[in-house]
């Protein structure tokens, strides 16, 4: 059996990216976040975009490299957390996970008189949570929260109401908090939907809208793992391929450089991996003009359109 066998797929599709090695690209949108939120005049951030874009992985990836990107990172505590979690669907309980990741990042553990603020943590409140960090600003200490899915909130009315928005516009208004908020669509569309007052929802003057792979991130993104100095897994061939099938979209290019991964590795003829391609790109969001057009052939036989 040869290394090329035994060689991990460096292909993710589906997850959100965690591992260095399987994201690419987005470095205009991670400086954009970088310089509103840690630069002078900083400002809270709506990510919008469809499900599959990547917004989840840009925010992880965020946090896993602010401390590279700012002169002064240690002004800083960055943390990820996804709203969809069991132990983020109640208000005190969204305190206590926001709490227990800023309390576990390095530079924390690292100096005790930042734990002092954090008494009896598991009965943290609007009020307690809202003392605490404003003594990391009394202190110079910012903390910065990613907070993906946020729609998931609005599941919850009777818990995320109005006064917890407004608490959260004062925290941010106070530059004791800072916010990148991602979402499907902007969050004046919610504030719509579900009748909401509060300010909070005027807050995010800077909207990034998350779309396609720039052509150079589509192209490195095939070649992987050659940007790290190895042999690229796909043939040229395949990496054209992958390219034509995904376009832009990061998810379709994960999934189509995956899949012809797996049938060079089993053997299999293209058209498997090219069928397997077809059934799942059908239920990913996008956008009908950006579908590859021996899709819309498959589609206007099956759907009459």
């Amino acid at each position: 059996m040869t290394s090329q066998l035994l060689a991990p797929c460096p292909f993710l599709a589906g997850p959100m990216i965690e591992k260095p090695q399987h994201f690419v690209g987005r470095e205009a949108e991670l400086d954009y976040i970088t310089s509103r939120i840690m630069g002078m005049g900083s400002s809270s951030i709506n990510v919008v975009g469809k499900q599959g874009i990547g917004k989840s992985s840009l925010l992880y990836r965020f946090c896993q490299t602010y401390e590279q990107r700012v002169d002064n990172p240690r002004r800083f505590i960055v943390i990820y957390l996804n709203l969809q979690q069991a132990h983020c669907q109640g208000e005190n309980a969204f305190y206590l996970a926001a709490a227990r990741q800023l309390l576990n990042h390095p530079l924390v553990k690292a100096k005790p008189e930042l734990m002092r603020p954090w008494k009896n943590i598991k009965s943290l409140d609007r009020q307690s949570f809202s003392g605490a960090i404003g003594e990391w600003k009394r202190q110079g200490l910012y903390p910065v929260l990613c907070l993906d899915e946020f729609e998931a909130l609005f599941r919850y009315p009777k818990q995320f109401n109005d006064g917890f928005f407004d608490n959260l516009r004062f925290l941010m208004n106070s530059n004791v908090l800072r916010l990148v908020v991602a979402s499907h669509r902007k969050l004046e569309f919610y504030k719509r939907r579900y009748k909401l007052t509060s300010p909070f929802f005027n807050g995010f003057e800077q909207v990034l809208p998350l779309g396609e792979l720039r052509e150079e991130e589509a192209r490195e993104l095939v070649s992987l793992p050659e940007r790290m100095g190895a042999k690229a897994a796909l043939s040229t061939e395949e990496q054209h391929l992958a390219k034509e099938w995904g376009g832009g979209h990061p998810l379709l290019l994960q999934l189509a450089a995956s899949l012809l991964w797996e049938a060079q590795q089993q053997g299999l003829d293209v058209s498997w991996a090219q069928a397997k391609f077809e059934q799942v790109a059908r239920r990913i969001p996008k956008p009908l003009w950006k579908i590859p057009p021996y899709l819309l052939t498959v589609r206007s036989f099956l759907f009459g359109f």
